[in-house]
């Protein structure tokens, strides 16, 4: 994995993320989850690789305010020329340390129930799946989680103290 600079996400950002990320999921419309909010207010546990005017990859995350032990990864995107770079998992790892330290004890997420590549990276960071309250080619999925017919499969991932680049240290 070559080493990347993971910088702050900043609102500076945001023009060329929401501008790429459809085209980064080969055309699904998901600019709408990359909300300006997240970069102008809530980008404190948020984090980016690259220029502003030319990210490689972002992860959108944040610790939550109604349970502050608990952390929750909103969205992460690493453009197609880059994917086979180790910076998704750099992203997540860097989360789990800083949030970590910020005394949270868990990291929750969700994924499109269509995205198996997604349910495979999460599985092999360590999260596992929730129940749900329905099964779709096996996995669990909470049905109409984000409304009428969208399905989401449920991640969780247990931090402990001894949380180190994203593993439990022995």
């Amino acid at each position: 994995m070559t080493a990347h600079n993971i910088r702050a996400l900043e609102p500076a950002d945001y023009p060329f993320v929401s501008s790429a990320v459809d085209d980064w999921w080969g055309g699904r419309p998901v600019r709408a989850l990359v909300h300006r909010i997240f970069f102008d207010h809530l980008n404190a546990t948020s984090y980016a690789i690259g220029p502003s005017d030319a990210v490689q990859a972002f992860l959108i995350g944040f610790v939550s305010q109604a349970d502050p032990k608990v952390a929750y990864i909103h969205f992460v995107g690493v453009s197609p020329a880059a994917r086979t770079g180790g910076m998704a998992r750099m992203l997540y790892e860097h989360f789990f340390n800083v949030v970590g330290a910020m005394g949270c004890t868990e990291v929750r997420s969700i994924t499109s129930a269509v995205n198996t590549g997604s349910i495979k990276f999460h599985r092999k960071l360590g999260f596992t799946l929730l129940p749900g309250s329905g099964e779709i080619d096996g996995v669990p999925v909470a049905l109409d989680y984000a409304g009428e017919g969208q399905h989401r499969v449920l991640f969780h991932k247990s931090l402990s103290a001894g949380v180190k680049d994203g593993r439990q240290a022995p």
